[in-house]
């Protein structure tokens, strides 16, 4: 067994947080083959960093969940186009739920087959652009119906609130019976029969929520799913063909945080619905933050550090505007010292944003060796839901981002400019 000093054994600890080619190279961080010192010399920070690798290790492993089912990346967790085209090539699809992102999904050549068009309130105009694209409607509406038809629309699923509860964040908790998501199973059932006779009424899709730690309640969601396929077969003597099964995995943020794999996660989805239901259906599953959470790592420079109070502040080049998750959800992360990553911790230490914003607190408290003015800062499992809902608060311009693989970085996303940003203004 390996002997650890104190200052290894925290860093091996965190990076278990990290991507998959993570390493510690000379006391340096080090990701994709590409030191963190040399990602942030040339690209500047804030820096979002995707690790090739682990990208495609967590396509894979949906994949061999079933290798007949279709997976699309759900693109809110980051609307980019390399990551579409990297996915496209490994016969992933993409699920949109805008004009916008079916827009990045048709720039990446992503197929109209694998494109699976979501959204509780969709526009006439977006309806109209996924017909053209031939991407699957889920109707989230009963009045989508006649609007999906009169758009051109040709195939939809219809989405199934089953009344459940998940164990997330309220904000992200999508199938409980005050949902605005989706129809209630009387709802839902009217929807099918009204669709079948203006469209190709295909499937049923069900998603609970986002983040998910357990198991439990996507079962219960799946035994509910199954119920209403059940009652569509007796009561309209129609089964779906295509059953969207939702993603929602979350990913470790912290140390203490314990969650399912991939194959223990979906994997039991898809057995507990083909134990349910015999009939032949093709399934969808919709992986986002699964897919590129661990995947990515967020690179700051540290500036102004302080004591106040009892609190040892370090203050970082973003905060908030590139990663508001802590704020909106309470979000937890660590931190590793990129440059320093083998120094032994000397102490706790708060992780400040620029912004003025007393709640712009990225971490709470994290351990760490003595950080100093000029340290650049690596905070893991930044992949998801962070330049996605990022903003321009206070004037800041949003970072870039960047894939490394086998020494090479490329950048995928520039970073915006003041410049960029005033060009909206009209005087």
């Amino acid at each position: 067994m390996p002997i650890f000093s104190d200052a290894s054994r925290h860093t091996v600890l965190v990076l278990e947080l990290f991507p998959e080619t993570a390493a510690i190279d000379q006391g340096e961080l080090v990701l994709g083959g590409v030191r963190a010192t040399a990602l942030a010399e040339e690209f500047g920070t804030p820096l979002v960093v995707y690790c090739e690798r682990t990208l495609l290790a967590q396509a894979r492993e949906y994949q061999r969940v079933d290798p007949e089912a279709l997976v699309v990346y759900g693109t809110k967790a980051f609307a980019n186009v390399a990551l579409l085209q990297l996915f496209a090539r490994e016969g992933l699809g993409a699920d949109v739920s805008t004009l916008g992102e079916l827009r990045f999904a048709l720039r990446a050549d992503v197929p109209s087959d694998r494109i699976v068009f979501h959204g509780n309130n969709k526009s006439d105009e977006e309806l109209r652009a996924a017909a053209r694209a031939g991407a699957t409607v889920v109707l989230d509406a009963p009045d989508e119906v006649e609007r999906a038809s009169n758009a051109g629309v040709e195939r939809v699923l219809v989405r199934l609130t089953p009344g459940v509860e998940a164990e997330t964040h309220e904000s992200i908790q999508t199938a409980h019976s005050e949902s605005k998501f989706g129809l209630d199973p009387d709802q839902a059932l009217a929807t099918v029969a009204a669709a079948r006779g203006r469209l190709d009424a295909a499937g049923v899709h069900v998603h609970i929520g986002s983040q998910l730690a357990r198991i439990d309640e996507s079962l219960a969601a799946v035994d509910r799913l199954v119920e209403f396929c059940t009652r569509c077969r007796d009561q309209l003597g129609w089964s779906p063909r295509i059953v969207d099964l939702g993603g929602g995995l979350g990913v470790r943020h912290a140390r203490a945080d314990q969650l399912p794999t991939v194959a223990e996660f979906a994997g039991a989805l898809v057995t507990r619905f083909r134990e349910g239901w015999n009939e032949p259906a093709r399934l969808i599953l919709e992986p986002g933050r699964s897919l590129i959470g661990r995947a990515g790592v967020t690179l700051y420079r540290v500036g102004a550090t302080k004591r106040s109070g009892s609190i040892d502040y370090v203050a970082i080049d973003g905060g908030m505007s590139d990663n508001p998750r802590p704020q909106l959800y309470g979000a937890r992360y660590e931190a590793l010292i990129a440059n320093k990553a083998e120094e032994r911790v000397d102490g706790t230490y708060r992780i400040a944003g620029k912004h003025c914003e007393s709640g712009d607190v990225l971490i709470d408290a994290v351990e760490l060796p003595r950080p100093r003015g000029g340290d650049l800062l690596a905070v893991p499992a930044t992949g998801a839901y962070t330049l996605s809902m990022a903003s321009n608060y206070n004037g800041v311009p949003r970072p870039a981002a960047v894939i490394v693989a086998d020494g090479n970085a490329r950048l995928i996303r520039r970073r915006e400019t003041v410049d960029d940003l005033l060009r909206y203004e009209t005087s």
